[in-house]
């Protein structure tokens, strides 16, 4: 019996940059390279622009992931509270959903946790997060090594300040609280980008200062943190792949 194709969608909550899209082909490509595996079908739904799968068509799908945004996950556009809604019913079905930055808060939103414009303001950069002792499980996510932490590259200013009773925090830095966090096993909620690699932090960055919403110092100090460094992206792989995939359960 030949198994089944396996089928992801991926909810893009930005839009292409011109950079992207000429380096990429835009953010979708950037996700599947990142997440994807020969065999998968992958669809891309712009909810950004209102794009969103028929509620009849989610059980098609193995798993879900949710983008960054440059939009507030606690506001109250149509496309975000549409986006909640949704995410309330992949959560009845159990559906597999990985959130990412903006797609973090969203999980936390809809499962009662708090969310809001960050205390420490901006945060940018190549950043190290601390996995919470116990609470990741020898053979799940991350395999049989659990580091005690990991690099991964940060940009957002908004963040979870406290999360409901259904989660499980997962990783913390001297930061922020809320790193990553898991609710059952089917959610999984990451600050950083996974799937950014220093060229396109090092363009959202330029990018940020023409716009004159980010001082040059602070531009600098923000790119100075991969001078020597950069982020553990095969192991955040090999946890996003395994968590999307269902090769372990980490509960």
């Amino acid at each position: 019996m030949v198994n089944e194709q396996k089928r992801f969608a991926l909810f893009l909550a930005t839009s292409d940059s011109t950079f992207v899209k000429k380096t990429y082909g835009g953010y979708f490509n950037v996700f599947v390279s990142t997440f994807g595996e020969d065999g998968e079908q992958w669809d891309l739904f712009r909810v950004i622009d209102g794009e969103f799968p028929d509620d009849k068509d989610l059980d098609k799908y193995d798993g879900f992931v949710i983008s960054g945004s440059l939009h507030d996950a606690f506001g109250d556009d149509d496309w975000i509270v549409k986006l909640c809604s949704l995410c309330q019913k992949l959560d009845d079905m159990k559906k597999k959903v990985l959130g990412i930055c903006f797609g973090h808060q969203i999980l936390s939103r809809i499962k009662g946790g708090k969310i809001g414009r960050a205390s420490i303001g901006l945060d940018m950069g190549l950043r190290s997060i601390t996995m919470v002792k116990d609470a990741v499980k020898p053979g799940g996510y991350f395999g049989s090594q659990i580091p005690k932490s990991l690099a991964i590259i940060k940009c957002h200013q908004d963040e979870v300040f406290e999360l409901p009773e259904s989660a499980t925090l997962l990783a913390y830095s001297d930061k922020y609280n809320v790193e990553m966090c898991s609710y059952g096993n089917h959610f999984l909620g990451i600050q950083g980008h996974p799937e950014y690699n220093k060229e396109i932090l090092f363009e959202i960055i330029d990018r940020v200062v023409n716009l004159k919403l980010m001082e040059q110092e602070f531009a600098d100090k923000a790119k100075a943190t991969m001078d020597n460094a950069e982020p553990d992206r095969k192991q955040w792989q090999t946890l996003c792949k395994n968590f999307l995939k269902g090769r372990s359960e980490q509960v």
